[in-house]
């Protein structure tokens, strides 16, 4: 039997529709990693009917992909140019995000080849470390202004290392800093706000805000309250319910042993499907509103549940997911975070698509 994740493409316009409405600039939607484990192919088309044009992927691959769906929408791919790549950005037209001096000289190369200019977005560090062009780099941009030749610099951007903590003074220290770097390159729009960015105020959404994980239902800013709403469920069924005596053990190592007379029902959903092993003897999934323990460990393709209080049956749903119990309360469970539970989900689900 089939475990249902049920998707709300309802709730995630409706929450890019509340952070559009927050800004006076633009509100693009992230939809890197398959948008976070829900199916772009079915989100990204409802939020560009909800008005949005401008999406990011992390990788070439996913924006490729996502100019089949999208054909008329602006597609950035974060992660840069990798070498020869740069024609398959051009025939998909679409745009890159660049973050080095050798992601620019790419794609002045291929403007050059082309004879005509492209645009692109400069990423810039100002803090994260990860992808962006250094202080270091942004000085020989601005001694060598040949190696932007052919490239139109639409936006700048960078990204928050904090934001999740609005009272962090890195927030404001960083967005100074950015600001200050944007400055090299007039004309350019400029972009700092993830999704807990966009919490921040006003003065983080400059021209265009990044939201992802928040449109998905996440609560990207724990220390305020969740305005987003919930857009999963996951609910499986009981395959067998087993009658066990006091003593004995349940699944791999018998980590869990019954102190009493107990049920255990046995769900077709693990680790393989996003139920972290982590979750072994110490997640839950919830029966007719009443919360039953995951006991024993969570294997490849199963997990076991204490059902003894409850009168559950084979056939039975257990609610792994809810508006109740979300993917950030699995999280935690789980000693993680809610993006992972998202971008976990395995594909041997039955998903069902709600549009409003």
């Amino acid at each position: 039997m089939t475990a249902f994740l049920d998707i709300d493409l309802g709730a995630v316009v409706a929450n890019w529709r509340l952070l559009a409405g927050m800004t006076k600039g633009e509100a693009a939607s992230v939809v890197k990693a398959d948008a976070y484990g829900l199916g772009a192919a079915r989100v990204a088309p409802a939020l560009a009917a909800a008005g949005c044009t401008t999406f990011f992927t992390a990788h070439l691959a996913e924006a490729v992909a996502l100019r089949e769906i999208l054909p008329d929408a602006r597609i950035l791919a974060l992660n840069g140019v990798a070498p020869h790549s740069a024609a398959a950005f051009i025939a998909h037209r679409l745009i890159p995000v660049l973050g080095s001096l050798h992601d620019v000289e790419q794609w002045r190369a291929a403007a050059g080849r082309l004879e005509r200019k492209l645009p692109a977005f400069l990423h810039l560090e100002t803090g994260m470390n990860r992808l962006g062009l250094s202080v270091q780099e942004l000085t020989v941009l601005r001694e060598e202004p040949a190696r932007l030749e052919g490239i139109v610099v639409d936006t700048v951007m960078t990204h928050l290392i904090a934001a999740e903590m609005p009272d962090d003074p890195r927030n404001r220290d960083q967005l100074a800093r950015f600001l200050a770097l944007a400055g090299q390159f007039p004309g350019a729009k400029r972009s700092i706000a993830n999704s807990p960015g966009s919490f921040l105020g006003e003065a983080f959404h400059l021209d265009l805000i990044r939201p992802g994980a928040a449109l998905y239902g996440l609560n990207t800013s724990p220390a305020q309250a969740q305005p987003m709403r919930p857009a999963v469920r996951l609910r499986a069924p009981i395959l067998q319910i087993h009658d066990i005596q006091p003593g004995t053990s349940v699944g791999y190592g018998g980590a869990w042993t019954a102190q009493r007379l107990s049920r255990i029902a046995t769900i077709g959903v693990g680790y393989a499907d996003g139920l972290h092993r982590s979750l072994s003897n110490r997640g839950s999934a919830v029966f007719d509103d009443t919360p039953v323990p995951l006991v024993g460990r969570v294997s490849m393709d199963l997990s076991t549940f204490d059902v003894t209080d409850v009168p559950a049956k084979p056939g039975d749903l257990l609610t792994l997911l809810d508006p109740a119990h979300g993917p950030d309360a699995l999280g935690r469970e789980a000693q993680t975070i809610g993006y992972e539970i998202l971008t976990s989900l395995g594909r041997r689900y039955e998903r069902r698509y709600i549009d409003a």
